[in-house]
């Protein structure tokens, strides 16, 4: 078994980590006043409401609230488990991440390839299967497939740019040259490099193939793309899902054209690798790909995240069409007004690759240029299957139209969508169309809203005295005796109590170290609203609000045990003791009104 990671490594490896060396190097932040800003990568927006503290070492998107520590942003933005964003926050700091078992034990690492950094490992590994494939591409063996790339029309520029190379048609050539130990071995399997077949022979997943590799945000290879060369019955195939590769999030290309240009005007969405390089090998080096898969919703914020504008380019037959309205459905909730969205589709036979020979870069950029925006694309879709020469034709429109506009969240863009779907109609006033829409619209809203801002939090007594702990940790030292504060009955007191245990043993813990270690807690959720609560003290005043808020809540136990005194006097009648102490604490808690 894997085991655990040690408590302490995870808080010293929060130390060590500024979040905004993580998080600037994958969403363009923007310091003002005291915070950084940018646009939130969890949803799509416009203005910058995304904000990182750098004092707090945590994030906040007053937009959608998603908020937390370094670890959770790599959790949400990379898809982690826990494990693996520690993985990959060990690997930035060049170290390896223990792991004990439990009975606390540290687990030999030598015999435990899970012990060690796998993300890190991969990345060296794939680096490495990489360079093996380059250099076949350029062996005396390796003719036909340099052959197959000139007829492609290619030059050593962009084979080099896209670091494109090539399988070997052997069973086991490239493990063999690249596997060089058994933990290779094993990191060579999970990479998804390796095929066992029922009868239990192991070989290599590509051979005889033009390689394709795919890269994520950083530049790190993930994964591979194989074109055969050799008439294999599957034309194109790609590596499985592994621990550093998940397709669905993944647009190739989009590395390689953020390297040209980090804010391109626009992107052009393509089928498949050979169209994206061809059309950079014509100077077009806006172009990328989804991996054999259906348009995501993950592939349209990576494309938002990267430009305003964005060409979808099919193939004009009914298949193509087809693809195109499944992405439509796609893109309707990811709307963001001001994003520019068209779609493009091909002469008759014609795909990218085969265009841009043909008509050159000016001429694809022209067609290109006569795509289609979405609301045209939308409606010319429609209308095929309605007669508005009929009431009944103009009623279909509305009620096929109306469910798809409801999923829109860009305003601007909906209304737009409702005025031309008013004039199909013959509505010069759209405000019924609206009305329709308004009911299921309204209920939307209120889905939204359940997400209430840490600004428009409710402050009792114990959220004031979680929210200032949970941002000042060494506010603990004024407990001096949790035992006192367990006999509380109110809501949120265990919360409170596992907060002081937490920062009373480590006494320099900090805000962003508590939100990571309560990460897989129930009540998360809580703590990390409360940790972006501003509070509107200043700095010399928390102490002192602190301490009266703690003074509360001291009075609420002696009250409840008033309480208790009080009703078992009632019921059974009181020990001489039990008379005395219900008279102290009367006479207390009177000179406190």
């Amino acid at each position: 078994m894997k085991g655990h990671i040690p408590r302490d490594f995870t808080l010293d490896l929060i130390a060590r980590t500024n979040i905004l060396d993580v998080i600037g190097k994958r969403v363009k932040m923007k310091k003002k006043g005291n915070n950084y800003f940018g646009c939130c990568p969890f949803h799509d927006e416009k203005t910058a409401s995304f904000s990182l503290s750098e004092k707090k070492q945590i994030y906040y998107c007053f937009g959608c609230g998603v908020s937390g520590s370094v670890v959770n942003f790599l959790m949400q933005y990379e898809h982690l488990s826990f494990p693996e964003a520690i993985e990959e926050l060990a690997s930035m700091q060049g170290i390896r991440v223990p792991y004990i078992d439990s009975d606390n034990n540290q687990i030999d690492q030598s015999k435990q390839i899970e012990s060690r950094n796998v993300r890190r490992d991969l990345y060296a590994l794939m680096a490495k299967i990489t360079n093996f494939y380059q250099q076949q591409l350029t062996l005396p063996t390796s003719t036909e497939a340099r052959k197959y790339l000139e007829q492609r029309g290619l030059n050593a520029e962009i084979i080099a740019r896209y670091k494109i190379g090539f399988a070997p048609n052997e069973w086991r050539l490239t493990s063999q040259n690249v596997v060089k130990s058994h933990s290779e071995t094993v990191l060579y399997e999970r990479a998804g490099m390796l095929v066992i077949n029922d009868s239990g022979n192991r070989y290599d997943r590509f051979r005889g193939r033009i390689m394709f590799p795919i890269r994520d945000r950083q530049g790190n290879v993930i994964a591979f793309g194989g074109r055969t060369i050799v008439n294999d019955s599957a034309k194109y195939i790609n590596s499985p899902e592994t621990p550093i590769f998940h397709k669905g999030y993944q647009l190739y290309g989009l590395y390689e054209a953020q390297e040209i240009n980090r804010n391109p005007q626009q992107l052009v969405v393509v089928e498949g690798y050979m169209d994206v390089v061809s059309l950079a090998q014509y100077g077009i080096d806006y172009a990328v790909a989804a991996l054999g898969t259906a348009t995501s919703e993950e592939h349209i914020k990576l494309l938002f995240r990267a430009t305003d504008s964005v060409i979808f380019c099919y193939d004009g037959d009914n298949a193509g069409r087809s693809a195109a309205w499944r992405a439509l459905n796609v893109l309707l909730p990811c709307l963001i007004d001001g994003k520019k969205i068209a779609f493009a589709f091909l002469p008759q036979d014609e795909d990218p690759d085969s265009l841009v020979r043909k008509i050159g870069k000016d001429g694809f950029e022209n067609y290109l240029s006569e795509a289609s925006n979405l609301s045209k694309f939308l409606f010319d879709e429609l209308l095929k299957q309605v007669d508005l020469k009929t009431p009944e034709g103009k009623a279909k429109l509305s009620s096929l139209a109306l469910p798809l506009f409801d999923q829109i969240k860009a305003k601007a863009f909906r209304l737009n969508l409702l005025q031309q779907l008013g004039n199909y109609l013959g509505l010069l006033d759209v405000s019924q169309l609206e009305q329709l829409l308004s009911t299921i619209r309204s209920k939307g809203d209120e889905r939204v809203n359940e997400n209430v801002p840490a600004s428009r939090i409710k402050l009792t007594t114990m959220r004031v005295l979680i929210g200032l702990l949970l941002q000042y940790p060494n506010l603990a030292t004024q407990v001096s005796d949790i035992n006192v504060i367990r006999q509380v009955k109110m809501a949120g007191i265990d919360i409170f109590i596992e907060l002081l245990e937490l920062c009373q043993r480590y006494p320099n813990i900090t805000t962003a170290q508590i939100l990571t270690e309560c990460i897989d807690r129930p009540f998360y959720k809580q703590l990390s609203r409360l940790s972006t609560w501003d509070c509107h003290y200043q700095d010399d005043e928390i102490d002192s609000i602190f301490s009266h808020t703690l003074k509360e809540l001291y009075d609420n136990i002696l009250a409840q045990r008033q309480d208790e005194l009080i009703a078992k006097e009632r019921v059974s009648g009181l020990s001489t003791a039990e008379k005395k102490e219900l008279a102290t604490l009367i006479l207390v808690l009177s000179k406190k009104d």
